[in-house]
């Protein structure tokens, strides 16, 4: 969301509360690399895994990493499973959900059972509904009744698994990597990424289609934004109304990435720590997550995990639209030799390397049911 100020476009306070002002000096609006095709930036790091594969005996010592996760969060793995290693420390932290089932039986039947295991856990709309299985935002609905909950059972996959999660009641929202080796009891985070969740605001004259290809940004990725709001590209917000473009915090869906590494504190660090610390077998990966304010937030408090992400997890400031392209090559060579020293160590700990082959099987299963999806909010 943006207001005109001067030259620059500043934050609005309400879609993107608690977040530090979200500023714009009107010549670039995204990175420049942003939507590239992911085999750009991933030969090198390919090509260094090929190195340090003989460096260490094993090409597959990223997938032992997180010994907690199914082949490390690479690729394939459960969101529930991943919740669920959390222990009696971590578990608070964690935003509460419900783990379901697509049936082949009658869909209100469903519905009532989803309502029921709701009401069980204590959930109530809005609730965030997301696939069991899947990245970079891939099916992910913000559900505000019983209705829309029907709707996105209908068109989820049959046999397939889906969470139901509560809605954060924070609007703020970063990416947080955090890294800890096997043999330290404190890690570190090596990256914080600002999520800004994209909107227009309503002047009373121009309809939703004009307002997103007037945009500054959002012009530029009107291809993002204009099928997901097919039933409303005529409507005429009113002057000052705000209009959000997109819920899922990923870039890949339309989000804006800023670089936050600046937010990095000590507090913050040691409050994670303590969490995952109680979060069985996770060493590596990127948390997302919702906070009430920035300054809370350094200190450790006010905040909500929505998910914990495992090795294939990126530190996503790279996508920051200043961030210089030798820096987000050297960002992800740099993420996979860490991957690779704390899978070497996890081996020496006695944990057993899965197979090339189980990656390759678990992607093909991923894929087959990410193409049967819902479109993601």
């Amino acid at each position: 969301m943006s207001t005109m100020l001067g030259n620059k476009f500043i934050a609005a306070n309400k879609i993107n509360a608690g977040m530090p002002l979200l500023e714009e000096d009107g010549k670039r609006t995204i990175s420049p690399y942003e939507f590239l095709p992911a085999w750009f930036f991933y030969t090198p790091v390919v090509l260094q895994s090929l190195a340090q594969g003989i460096r260490y005996g094993n090409l597959a010592l990223p997938l032992v990493a997180n010994p907690g996760i199914h082949l490390s969060g690479m690729v394939g793995e459960s969101k529930h499973d991943i919740l669920s290693l959390a222990g009696s420390v971590a578990q608070p932290w964690i935003s509460p959900f419900i783990t379901l089932t697509k049936q082949d039986e009658r869909l209100e039947a469903q519905k009532d059972t989803a309502i029921g295991a709701m009401k069980k856990a204590q959930l109530v709309f809005p609730i965030v509904a997301k696939p069991d299985l899947g990245c970079r935002g891939v099916g992910v609905k913000l559900l505000q009744n019983e209705s829309q909950l029907e709707d996105y059972i209908q068109s989820f996959p049959s046999k397939a698994r889906y969470l139901l999660q509560q809605k954060a009641p924070y609007q703020a929202e970063a990416g947080v990597f955090y890294v800890r080796q096997p043999d330290e009891s404190k890690g570190k985070i090596i990256s914080i990424t600002l999520k800004y969740a994209p909107s227009v605001l309503g002047d009373g004259i121009h309809t939703l289609k004009q307002l997103i290809e007037a945009s500054p940004r959002a012009g530029q990725l009107s291809h993002l934004y204009l099928p997901r709001h097919t039933d409303k590209l005529d409507w005429v917000p009113a002057e000052g109304e705000e209009f959000q473009l997109a819920f899922a915090g990923s870039h890949s869906r339309g989000s804006i990435f800023r670089d936050g590494n600046q937010y990095i504190s000590k507090a913050l660090t040691e409050k994670l720590d303590e969490v995952l610390g109680d979060v069985q077998g996770f060493y590596y990966g990127r948390l997302d997550i919702k906070f009430k304010d920035i300054e809370s937030f350094m200190e450790g408090e006010n905040f909500t995990i929505l998910e914990i992400n495992g090795a294939s997890s990126e530190a996503a400031h790279i996508w920051d639209r200043n961030t210089p392209l030798k820096e987000i090559f050297s960002t992800l060579l740099m993420q996979y030799r860490i991957l690779f020293q704390i899978g070497a160590k996890q081996r020496k700990l006695g944990h057993k390397v899965p197979t090339l082959k189980s990656l390759l099987t678990a992607w093909r299963h991923e894929k087959g049911l990410t193409e049967q999806y819902p479109s993601t909010d």
